[in-house]
Parts: C-alpha cells; structure tokens; sequence
C-alpha cells in the first residue's frame, strides 16, 4: 500500500470511529499514531505521539486559551451577563420580537469576554429564555434565536476557534482576532433584520413587552461599562501593540477578577467554580488540538495535503470555484462536528490548497468560522441547539432546529457578502501593529 493510499484509509477509518460516537480527539490521536506506524514505524509514531502532546500542552501561544476562558467565566459568575440582556431588553424589549434582539445585543457583547460559542448559548439560554417565556414568545423561536446568537460568540473575540486556526496556520492571532469584529456585529445585525422580518411576517410568534422610560434605560446601560471596559482593555491595548495577545489574554483575566472585586461578587467559591470551568474547558480543547496535531503529522507524510491541492488546483473551475466547493464541504460537515474539531481536522488538507489558489489566509480563517457557525445549528448535530434543549427540557429538540432554521439565511447572506467583499475582512487587520 503507497503512502497516499494509507492516508485515504486513515481518513474513511477516522470518520468511522466519529460515527461509533468516538470522542473526536481520540479519533484522532488513534488513527495518527496507528498510520504513522504502518507508513514509518512504531518507535516513530510513539515519538511522535510524545512529542506533539508535549508541543501542545507547553505551548505558549496556546496560554491564551485558559486565560480568555477563565476571563468569561469569571465575567458570568459576577453576573455580567444577566447586566448585559437587562440593558438590551430595556432598549430594544419594547419592539415587537425586541427580546429576541436583546438577546442577540446580548450574546454579541458577552462573545466579546467569552469565546465559545455553546458557553454563550448556555449562558444567555438561563438569561434569556424565561424572560421570552414570560412575554408568551413562541417557545421554538425563542431558544433558536438563543441557539443561534450564541454562535456569534465563535466570531466576536476571543474566539477559541481563532486562536487554535493561528497556532496552526502560524498567522498572526492579533490579526485574526481583530478580523472577526465587523464580520461579528455584521452577523449580529443581520440576525436583528431576520427577527423584525419574521415577526412582521408572523406577528405571534414574538409580542411587544412593555415599554422602558428613558431614566430606565439610559440607567442600564450602567450594566454594559464592565463588558466595555474588558474589551477595550483587551483589544484597544492589541490595536495599540502595548502587548501580544497572550498578554492582552493575562491582562483580561486579571481584569475580570478586579471588576468582580469592584462589585463585591467575587469569592473563593466563586474563584473555585471559575477555575474549575476553565480547567474542564481548556483541557478538551487542548486534547482536541494535540490529536489533531498528531494525526496532521500523520496526513503530512502520506502526501494527502499536497496531493489534493494539486489535483483541486487543476479541477476545470476558477479560483472562487474552487473556494465555494471547499465552503461548502465545510457547510455540510459542520452539520455533524463540533466546529472547533472541523478545523482541526481539515486545515492540514485544505490550507495549503488555499494558499495555492492565492486566498488572503486571514480572510479565509474567517470565512470558514463563519461557515462553521452554520453547522451549530444545522441538523442532525447542532451542538448550540443541542446545549439549548438541554437548558431547557419543555421544548423538544425538533422545535429549537425549526426556530434556528430562518438565522441559517442571515448566515448565508453573510457568507456571500464576505465573499463579495472580502475587504470586509481585510481592511480592519492593517490597523494592528
């Protein structure tokens, strides 16, 4: 068996231990250690298998992964979020489907100290939907607005998936960071449209809540200044270049625990809980990425990534092409895998063909976590829709997949808008030192 063919074989045996429920960086790690053996030798794939867990886990750039996570946990148990669906239900609750948009306002600010996507669904669902419930919001619609909005969590920085797409790409994650601001609240933007245009379209589907006065509001917005504080502090100092961004990461994890001091919530207990969370969190997302790396090591000497990019650089398509064939793969795959596993499995097969194809890697980072945000609410795996329902026992879990089926338009739209301009992207990354 060539060298090509174990790599093939390694792949069709990897998605079948993904559909036996395998954990994904299991998978992986298995079938990288098992290939390598067969393509090398055994003393060789055991030094691999060695050597990448070690790579990882003292990674220094990969720091920014536990520190950005603790930063959101810390900011959810001080109650930031609750502040932030409060000030949003005060300005926009009054609008027919105005709960809803809050909860989009809310799940974009709170993506800007979080990171994870079904982290900010989870929060925002125990925020966000007994407050639609109470409003007599239709109970469907309700928890896929909050399946969808946490998605936009994945876009915002710090986003985990970011992070982990420039460890590997070696990009610069300052810039890749800064890159997901406009494609964010261009998203959370159009999920509001898509709101205002069903509710006028089916007027039950969301009531109008009772009006806030304007000493109301303007008074909630006293809520929204701990999230702003943490991400200028986080992103102005990253724009500015006073530090990296494992160092913008540090400063917003001990920035959180100030705030959290300032309002009297912070405690031992509370610190415990935070740092549990944030160890559960960033250990799975570390194995994630050192399995990857190992079974990208494994794909790097049978020739699979050099040998697809020459044969899809010589398909009878024009560049974009080939570009909308590869988004679409991701389209559909992210409708059964974690997104953060999807990119750690596919960016060694399909990075060196966009780099081939001549791609900004920046703008097509992006473009694929925009992409993925449609597989956490795409049947039959829709890890957002998944985290919802559990949150949420009373609405069956076809309910929430029909609920988050209209914000799988806005993310389309998005996606060709990105593709239609892709300066969009680009422009924003020049500014960062």
């Amino acid at each position: 068996m060539s060298d090509l063919q174990t790599g093939l074989v390694g792949i069709a045996l990897l998605f079948l231990l993904l559909a036996t429920s395998m954990p994904v960086a299991f998978a992986m790690t298995l079938v990288g250690v098992a290939g390598f053996a067969v393509a090398v030798n055994v003393p060789a794939a055991l030094n691999v298998l060695a050597t990448d867990f070690y790579d990882v886990f003292s990674s220094y750039g990969l720091t920014v992964i536990p520190l950005f996570v603790f930063m959101g946990q810390v900011a959810f148990h001080a109650g930031i979020s609750r502040k932030l669906f409060a000030a949003a239900q005060n300005w926009f609750g009054w609008l027919r489907g105005g709960l809803a948009m809050a909860t989009v306002g809310a799940c974009t600010a709170f993506g800007a100290i979080c990171g994870s996507g079904p982290a900010t669904a989870a929060t925002m669902a125990a925020v966000a939907l007994p407050e639609m419930k109470r409003y007599r919001y239709h109970p469907g619609f309700a928890a896929g607005t909050v399946a969808a909005s946490g998605g936009i969590g994945m876009m915002i920085p710090p986003s985990v998936v970011f992070i982990v797409y420039g460890v590997m790409t070696e990009q610069s994650i300052g810039k890749l960071l800064v890159a997901g601001i406009v494609p964010g609240l261009l998203v959370a933007a159009l999920f509001m449209a898509t709101i205002a245009l069903a509710c006028a379209l089916r007027p039950g589907l969301a009531p109008a809540a009772q009006a806030a006065s304007w000493r109301e509001r303007f008074r909630s917005l006293g809520g929204v200044i701990e999230t702003l504080l943490l991400f200028a502090l986080v992103m102005g100092g990253m724009f500015a270049g006073w530090f990296t961004p494992t160092e913008a990461a540090a400063i917003g994890a001990a920035g959180s625990v100030a705030i959290a001091l300032a309002l009297r919530k912070c405690s031992f207990r509370m610190l415990a809980t935070a740092m549990g969370e944030t160890l559960r969190t960033s250990c799975m997302v570390l194995v994630i990425v050192a399995g990857a790396t190992v079974f990208g090591h494994f794909l790097q000497i049978t020739n699979v990534p050099t040998e697809l990019a020459a044969w899809m650089a010589h398909l009878p398509l024009p560049r974009w092409g080939i570009l909308l064939v590869i988004v679409l793969f991701y389209l559909v795959a992210g409708a059964f895998l974690d997104a953060l596993a999807l990119v750690m499995l596919t960016i060694p097969i399909f990075y060196p063909v966009v780099l081939d194809l001549g791609f900004d890697p920046i703008w097509f980072g992006v473009m694929i976590v925009l992409v993925t945000q449609m597989g956490v609410i795409s049947p039959p795996v829709g890890v957002n829709v998944y985290v919802v329902s559990g949150m949420d026992r009373a609405v069956p879990l076809q309910s929430v997949f029909k609920g988050a089926l209209p914000f799988l338009a806005a993310l389309i739209v998005a996606a060709l808008l990105l593709l239609a301009f892709p300066e969009i992207v680009t422009v924003p990354t020049t500014w960062v030192k």
